[in-house]
């Protein structure tokens, strides 16, 4: 188990320039992205970077979101509602009425697809794969405590208290 914190995190810019993120976790393959988690904000309307080969999750955890469009798309990112998209297609931010924080999660398309969840309360999550757990405030897992925006990796079953964003990874 692996427990990270704010202070394990890197502040990096967009690809396209116009923010930063914040690199909570990255894994290479061979020099290619396998997957990768991180914030961002969201503070107006415009073009999303592209990652030709990356399938896309955003989660908005803060503010009132906004919509995803792109041609023959258009997706609401609202509060806690984890929505995937291709990393590949242009897509833009619309409607953003006010700042709003967001998580994301970034894997390789030759993987499976990340399985991404909010969990508000108890719960008992199975083991497999590689489990990503974001806190979205004070929380326990497994025993141990977690402050808001630490990030726990296991491969162990989960038993959680609290809010957090469950990431389960494959290979």
């Amino acid at each position: 188990m692996r427990h990270l914190t704010p202070a394990d995190y890197t502040v990096m810019p967009w690809a396209n320039g116009k923010g930063t993120t914040i690199e909570m976790l990255k894994t290479l393959d061979g020099g290619q992205l396998k997957w990768r988690l991180s914030r961002a904000s969201v503070v107006e309307n415009g073009d999303f970077s592209i990652f030709p080969g990356v399938e896309r999750n955003l989660t908005v955890l803060t503010g009132p979101g906004f919509d995803l469009v792109g041609q023959g798309l258009h997706l609401p990112a609202r509060p806690l509602v984890p929505v995937a998209f291709a990393g590949d297609l242009p897509i833009r931010a619309e409607g953003v009425s006010a700042p709003s924080d967001d998580f994301n999660v970034m894997t390789d398309r030759a993987l499976p697809r990340p399985e991404v969840a909010v969990v508000t309360g108890a719960a008992q999550v199975p083991a497999g794969g590689l489990l990503a757990v974001y806190a979205l405030a004070p929380s326990r897992v497994n025993g141990r405590d977690m402050a808001a925006q630490d990030l726990l990796l296991t491969d162990d079953a989960l038993s959680i208290a609290g809010q957090v964003i469950v990431v389960r990874l494959l290979d």
